[in-house]
């Protein structure tokens, strides 16, 4: 099967070899990982946490070749020319902020919003519910708007490597320019390109996933959550970007359970062996794993579901926007409600 995992590496290897030649078929095959690391979780042989890198490699090859697919071809030319693989205008950018304070030196944080938080529908929904919270919290921050640039999480994974370069040091310019020190990620994609790949670029700065902060706050009474009382049931999917990646597992468990009236209720596999939403790696644009009653939105969904919650948490907007989708495939819309963990937050803080 040259869809699974023993299957993708002898592709790539014979590629990268010249065993092979290019077909449409071949780049497929390799842009239907989700780069989600579920395979390096689970695979017992040595090179397990190389496999990540192959793929990658391999997609870089076919770059430099000028052998991508048109879906892949659409994402870069989206983020080179707007700056949003979506193809949406700069000056747009940061329409949803209704308000929302820009940057200035002398806030102790900058949160980067990212492109799903920007330009889609759940995203800015997410964004907009944080953004809430933070201010309840008499959090002092600042956005970029407009001036906000695609942090090059996908285009790395992708093999764009050139593109990603640019990004990523027209970033952490920015950051430096603006004296930022301190930065709180909306996304899980955009926090783990920032922490690992960043400081070869010039980053230099505290980096935050918003849970770690809002779990700090909770922790030190800034967001008070003792009078409060809700009643719901509550799974919490693991973003691969999150937890694989970066383990960061507890915070956003630890948040959930921190409000009275949430009883948090485990899927059969989490943490560690979370089911990947099928997002990553741009599939929330390229979407090559779509169409399926076994797209992996679709699966995580019914996983979800066979718990008994009523409420699937994220922290992610890709998993926010993806299981969204796989809840309405699933006909669960009355069942089962798709919520980011800050927007459940608003909804806490805004009913006291």
């Amino acid at each position: 099967d040259s869809y699974s995992t023993g299957g993708r590496l002898w592709l790539i290897y014979a590629w990268l070899k010249g065993e092979i030649e290019w077909s449409e078929h071949l780049a497929e095959v390799l842009y239907t990982c989700t780069t989600c690391k579920n395979c390096v979780e689970q695979c017992p042989m040595k090179f397990a946490p190389d496999i990540v890198d192959w793929i990658v490699g391999a997609r870089s090859d076919m770059v430099e070749k000028g052998k991508v697919l048109p879906r892949v071809a659409h994402f870069f030319e989206g983020v080179y020319g707007y700056g949003n693989p979506f193809k949406q205008l700069r000056s747009e950018r940061g329409a949803w902020a209704n308000g929302t304070k820009i940057y200035a030196p002398g806030d102790e944080y900058l949160l980067y919003i990212g492109c799903l938080g920007s330009y889609d529908e759940n995203g800015q929904r997410m964004a907009q519910s944080l953004v809430h919270v933070l201010e309840r919290a008499g959090v002092s921050f600042g956005i970029l708007g407009k001036d906000e640039e695609c942090c090059g999480n996908e285009v790395y994974l992708l093999g764009e490597m050139g593109l990603f370069q640019a990004l990523a040091e027209k970033n952490s310019q920015q950051f430096e320019e603006l004296g930022v020190k301190k930065i709180i990620a909306l996304s899980p994609h955009a926090y783990n390109t920032m922490e690992n790949n960043y400081p070869g670029f010039g980053g230099r700065f505290e980096l935050y996933h918003y849970t770690q902060l809002l779990n700090d706050l909770i922790k030190n009474n800034k967001i008070k959550l003792s009078q409060a009382h809700v009643d719901i049931k509550v799974t919490y999917h693991d973003p691969c970007f999150l937890g694989r990646y970066n383990s960061i597992y507890e915070e956003p468990r630890q948040i959930l359970r921190s409000i009275p009236g949430v009883e948090l209720v485990e899927m059969e596999r989490n943490r560690k062996d979370a089911f990947c939403c099928g997002g990553g790696s741009g599939n929330f644009v390229t979407d090559f794993l779509a169409g399926s009653k076994d797209s992996p939105a679709r699966v995580r969904v019914r996983e979800a579901y066979e718990t008994g919650a009523d409420t699937l948490a994220v922290a992610c907007p890709s998993c926010l926007t993806m299981l969204t989708d796989g809840v309405k495939a699933e006909n669960l819309d009355d069942k089962l409600a798709v919520k980011d963990i800050s927007q459940i937050l608003k909804e806490i803080l805004s009913a006291k």
